[in-house]
């Protein structure tokens, strides 16, 4: 467990950080920017928190958890043999995710176009999750192009995008519904 008595250390004053086996690296270094990625995500998709209630915030109270494991997966590097045990992100996470994704979609209405992030306040931060959920994926693809990872991790992200798509589409079916796209509607508009 982690004890954290001073919350300034100084160590990071020349841009570099410390990864969990100990080894220091530049800040912007992929491993570094991946789980950095993961963390935005976790913030976002905190403050959707905020505007929903019973399951699905219950859901995201525990995804917030499971982003924690996904920084811890990522911040430490894989080594043979491992100095100590690594927390890992499992398949049972993107199992119970796609669970998630399957009850919350049992009950939409199928969708017939593209939608706009919105609606509803609760869907726009949802959606918004989503969006920098996707870029923490593609932050962690890079990171692969250079290092070896856990494979799950990136199934983990994928699904969570997925997750945050249907999440936002229920926040919006308890109100007034999505908002669909309407291909080219305004293009001969000059008002």
């Amino acid at each position: 467990m982690v004890k954290l008595t001073k919350i300034y250390t100084r160590t990071g004053d020349r841009g570099e950080t410390a990864l969990g086996n100990g080894q220091r690296v530049a800040k912007h270094q992929p491993r570094v920017v991946a789980y950095g990625s993961v963390d935005e995500t976790n913030a976002v998709v905190g403050v959707a928190r905020l505007y929903v209630a019973g399951e699905l915030e219950a859901s995201l109270l525990r995804i917030q958890n499971d982003l924690f494991d996904v920084g811890a997966d990522l911040c430490m590097p894989e080594a043979e043999p491992p100095k100590r045990q690594a927390l890992r992100v499992r398949a049972e996470q993107v199992a119970w995710l796609e669970n998630e994704i399957d009850r919350l979609n049992a009950s939409l209405e199928v969708l017939r176009s593209f939608i706009l992030p919105g609606g509803t306040v609760a869907s726009a931060h949802l959606h918004h999750a989503r969006t920098v959920a996707r870029r923490a994926e593609r932050d962690v693809v890079a990171l692969m192009d250079e290092e070896v990872i856990n494979p799950v991790v990136l199934r983990y992200l994928n699904r969570l995008s997925d997750f945050l798509f249907v999440a936002g589409r229920t926040a919006n079916a308890a109100a007034d519904g999505d908002i669909l796209w309407a291909p080219g509607k305004y293009r001969n508009d000059a008002g």
